[in-house]
């Protein structure tokens, strides 16, 4: 056993990569000293399972009768605000800002109690005893931002591209492509556990690391609403906090409450399409299972690609769908509108000119690692995205 690194097989498999790098594919053809309280006083490993079933039905969602749930302070009804345009009578670009602060610890540095044993989403036991320095990298920066909510953020030591907050903005960044892990920048790092999944690759590096005698614990790659509390759980419980997990979910859950009763409930839900583009090549619909389509639902509007009948997370943008779909207004990340040419270039997607959004050229648009980390500040991404479609 090397640096108090103990692995051994699992049997449930490796979960499919995320559904934007699957439909990508499509698309372009440092020795451990042990926490105190834990392994130095030869505390049994507590069993933990990185890739836990989502409870279906995010608790925030409805009331007993099936009602969205009130927000806080009523007057955040957009519909209480007084005069506001007709939504569909909007026109042109509105960009979603989020507050780029809100990454709050909700307890101050807990101490991990560990060592905890971790059944890893790739099958593996990982035992970890040290999380002195933590390394937690995936697509959108979900994995860290929990990290720091949790409290912990003062034992990361590095960051992938997504992560960008002020207080990790000036950490070492270990995936410069986006996608991949870079093997000697995470080693010079020293970290005492990796947590992961399989959204970053590659998988020789994974193995690289192990070898290194780094724990490396994957989590599940879906991001959806209803799989955040188990998502927090799952990273609070491998790095020895769970009580502020609860703490955690409690405050996430009051938010995205209070931001899904923002949507106006005196007007027709809008029918909203999100497009998946980068440049020329890759140019997507989203539909069921996208996480597009909850954050859709969430602000009281109409998925339109689930609308259809689509029956995968992201299909190829024809002109047939986007004239069925007629959306009334677009949403689409940041970076994938510019690499269109903006709202001139979205204007030729095809068949979008013959649809509600693309006569008014309307479309909302939200930076790339925001719109669908689903972590804990969902709620304040939710509440963005409601303000800008509908009282811009």
């Amino acid at each position: 056993m090397i640096r108090g690194y103990r692995v051994r097989r699992r049997r449930h498999p490796l979960p499919g990569a995320c559904a934007i790098l699957a439909a990508l594919v499509l698309a372009t053809g440092a020795a451990c000293s042990g926490e105190q309280g834990g392994a130095a006083h030869g505390r049994e490993p507590r069993t933990v399972d990185a890739c836990p079933e989502p409870v279906e039905g995010f608790a925030v969602s409805v009331d007993g009768d099936g009602q969205p749930l009130e927000p806080a302070d009523p007057s955040e009804n957009l519909a209480g605000r007084g005069e506001q345009a007709d939504p569909r009578s909007l026109s042109g670009r509105t960009t979603a800002e989020l507050d780029n602060e809100r990454v709050h610890p909700v307890v101050d540095a807990p101490a991990p109690e560990l060592p905890v044993e971790v059944a890893s989403c790739d099958g593996e036991i990982v035992e970890i005893d040290d999380a002195s320095r933590i390394l937690a990298v995936d697509l959108y920066g979900t994995l860290a931002e929990i990290v720091f909510s949790l409290g912990l953020g003062d034992r990361v030591v590095g960051r992938d591209i997504s992560t960008g907050f002020p207080r990790a903005e000036n950490l070492p960044v270990v995936t410069p492509g986006g996608h991949d892990l870079n093997a000697e920048a995470v080693l010079e790092l020293n970290p005492t556990v990796v947590l992961t999944d399989s959204s970053i690759g590659p998988p020789e590096v994974h193995q690289q690391l192990r070898d290194a005698g780094i724990p490396v614990v994957f989590f599940d790659d879906s991001r959806t609403i209803d799989g955040i509390p188990s998502q927090i759980r799952a990273v609070a419980g491998a790095l020895g906090v769970p009580d502020a997990a609860e703490a955690l979910i409690d405050r996430t859950e009051g938010e995205i409450a209070g931001a899904m009763a923002m949507a106006p409930d005196d007007v027709e839900p809008l029918r909203i399409a999100f497009l998946y583009t980068r440049g020329g090549m890759v140019q997507l619909l989203a539909g069921p299972g996208s996480g597009a389509d909850a954050m859709i639902r969430a602000i009281g509007a109409v998925d339109v690609g689930t609308d259809i009948g689509l029956d995968q997370p992201f299909t190829q943008i024809t002109s047939e769908a986007l004239i069925e779909a007629q959306p009334d207004v677009v949403i689409m990340m940041t970076k994938g509108l510019e690499s269109i040419g903006g709202v001139e270039g979205m204007a030729e997607l095809p068949g979008l000119a013959q649809t509600p959004a693309g006569e008014h050229r309307r479309v909302v648009d939200m930076d790339d690692a925001q719109l669908l980390s689903f972590g804990p500040r969902t709620g304040a991404t939710i509440a963005a995205l409601a303000e800008a479609v509908y009282a811009p």
